[in-house]
């Protein structure tokens, strides 16, 4: 496993706490968050705003980490996103491609069905 790798598992583990800040401290200061079916989000502050935005209503977070591969700088990580919104559960398929840069998240794509997520959230 490499830096980037190990990186990407700690970022991953993070989300059950819930604290943006530590989750936002995972990206470069210009860093790049984009749900491919939304436009990208970049830096810090926007990052901020867009995680502590979807997560407030969010409970009982475990991502389970399914399949994870890295090589240079891009680590692929397949996961399904368990939480509970608004008093219900979801479980959400994804796959995040990471692009890192010194230690950090550059860039962060995530894929996944919003269906999927909107229908069990509703």
């Amino acid at each position: 496993m490499n830096d980037n790798e190990q990186t990407v598992r700690d970022f991953i583990d993070a989300w059950p706490r819930l604290d943006v800040a530590e989750i936002v401290g995972f990206f470069a200061e210009d860093g790049i968050y984009h749900n491919m079916m939304l436009d990208p989000v970049k830096g810090r502050e926007a990052l901020t705003g867009f995680i502590g935005g979807f997560v407030n209503g969010w409970s009982d977070v475990k991502w389970e980490l399914l399949n994870i591969a890295s090589a240079g700088n891009l680590v692929f990580a397949e996961r399904v996103d368990c939480m509970t919104v608004g008093g219900k559960p979801v479980a959400l398929p994804c796959c995040g491609v990471f692009e890192m840069e010194a230690g950090k998240i550059k860039v962060w794509r995530d894929y996944f069905d919003l269906a999927t997520f909107t229908s069990a959230a509703a």
